[in-house]
């Protein structure tokens, strides 16, 4: 008898091709009001959370605390861009990407093509293991008790701010700045070694991990300088230490909300987790993915990306039109796994993919499971005795 994942599976199969079509139309409408309500505020909100610093440190961390929310929608909107589902043209999608990246420190082609893997790979967890890069089960099972202590320390909700300050501030300026450096050393040594070289011959030859191609470099590079830019506009306004602050806090806070928000919509009780043998684009999409259960409000400011089953089954639908096709379509997503903000702590737990039951466990059940097998430190020990 067919499982239920298997009958829903089947169901959306059949009538995805239809569904897709009704709901993948982009209109340059909607998306320019959600681009100039997303903006605006973004801006005004920067402003006076930097300004009030003078009149109310509560004050102004009422203001900033509502700004964070507007920088989760920029990235959110940026994300959209990135598939080309906001606007109808893809010029449109990519100016518009390009300096909601700026805002949010993200330079949007770059990340847009590694996210493209997620959506490609999405319940196959054999390749891709999500933003906390989960480890398997057997890979975890190496670990010794201090690396495993400190690999649950990393993935915990507490930790989300720095994550937040590395994903959206640090790193993307880091490895631009390091691929530069190492690029730089590398013509020296090739002209050194070889005169007549032409640049175009050098770079070619070039390789470095900050980077895929010379077109993630363009971006990179443009994203970093126009950042640089109008960090030095306000800072001659501002003030470097309140600018600094105001904007630390914010975009560290914002990214904690983003990579929590992106990964409780993958990892959680029960998730899908397949390898590459067994993995089912449409099984996944329905049963990998949760559908956070949000308040209003906060399904605006992230621009309804809680309907995520509706985002992996299709990422061609544009933010606007998630909800209209999961409440036309609610008999196909019955069993779409349901969380709520109070399931996300608990969601958190499930770090580790166990590829002989496909599905992601705690390390609880980790020790529950393998308990007989000895870690690395302990079968050292009882050799040494």
């Amino acid at each position: 008898m067919a499982s239920e994942q298997d009958v829903d599976t089947l169901k959306l199969k059949e009538q995805k091709n239809s569904l897709i079509a009704d709901y993948a139309v982009r209109k340059n409408s909607k998306a320019l009001l959600q681009t100039l309500t997303t903006i605006i505020p973004y801006f005004i909100l920067f402003y006076t959370a930097i300004a009030a610093l003078s009149i109310s440190y509560w004050l102004s961390a009422a203001i900033t605390a509502v700004l964070v929310l507007f920088i989760l929608r920029v990235f959110v909107i940026m994300h959209d861009c990135g598939h080309n589902c906001l606007y109808e043209k893809p010029r449109g999608n990519a100016i518009t990407g390009f300096i909601l990246g700026v805002m949010c420190g993200v330079p949007q082609f770059v990340w847009s093509k590694h996210h493209d893997y997620h959506h490609a790979t999405n319940g196959n967890w054999e390749k891709y293991r999500g933003p906390l890069a989960v480890l398997s089960a057997s890979e975890y099972e190496k670990l010794t008790s201090k690396q495993r202590k400190s690999y649950a320390r990393a993935r915990k909700l507490f930790m989300g701010p720095i994550a937040g300050f590395l994903y959206f501030i640090f790193n993307p300026r880091f490895n631009w700045l390091k691929g530069n450096v190492q690029l730089i050393r590398f013509i020296i040594k090739e002209k050194i070694a070889n005169k007549n070289q032409s640049l175009k011959d050098i770079s070619a030859k070039f390789e470095t991990r900050s980077w895929g191609d010379w077109q993630e470099y363009r971006h990179m590079t443009a994203n970093n300088l126009t950042l640089f830019c109008a960090w030095a506009f306000a800072i001659s306004y501002f003030g470097a230490i309140p600018f600094f602050t105001i904007y630390t806090i914010a975009l560290s806070l914002a990214g904690a909300l983003g990579i929590i928000l992106f990964t409780v919509q993958h990892n959680f009780e029960n998730s899908y987790a397949a390898d590459t043998q067994h993995w089912d684009y449409f099984a996944a999409a329905i049963h990998g993915t949760s559908f956070l259960q949000l308040p209003r409000w906060l399904n605006w400011f992230t621009a309804d990306i809680a309907y995520h089953h509706i985002h992996h089954l299709s990422a061609r639908i544009p933010n606007y039109n998630l909800v209209a096709c999961h409440n036309r379509h609610k008999d196909l997503f019955n069993n779409v796994p349901r969380l709520s903000l109070f399931d996300i702590p608990g969601a958190f737990k499930y770090v580790i993919w166990d590829e002989k039951q496909q599905t992601l466990i705690t390390a609880k059940q980790f020790s529950q499971s393998y308990s007989r097998q000895p870690t690395r430190s302990s079968a050292h020990l009882a050799s040494a005795n």
